[in-house]
This record gives structure tokens, sequence and C-alpha cells, in this order.
């Protein structure tokens, strides 16, 4: 398995994920899509975006 390189412009706290940099809190990704949820206008930025490169472990 390779040793993932942490992108230091891209923070991350969801651990779940595969390209999650462990203890670091970064991704290894080189950019993400950020994508709006569905059916979510609430106008409270937690509720209306999401990361669209997410994939689970």
């Amino acid at each position: 398995m390779s040793q993932k390189k942490p992108n230091t412009s891209i923070h991350c706290r969801v651990s779940s994920c595969e390209y999650h940099c462990g203890d670091e809190e970064y991704c290894s990704l080189r950019a993400i899509r950020v994508e709006p949820c569905e059916f979510c206008a609430s106008g409270k930025p937690d509720d209306e975006s999401m990361c669209g490169s997410y994939s689970r472990r």
C-alpha cells in the first residue's frame, strides 16, 4: 500500500474517507469537488455543500 501524501491546501477532518491523511487532518487528493446537497436550501453552509470527492474506506 502506498503512503498518502497530505495536500496541505485541503484541510479535512472526515476520517471515514479513503483520502484522509489520519492525524494530520489533510486530504491526499490534488483537488476536490464541492457539490451542493440535494434538497437542502436552508441557507446554512453545513447543509448546502459537501465534498463530492468523498470515498468511503
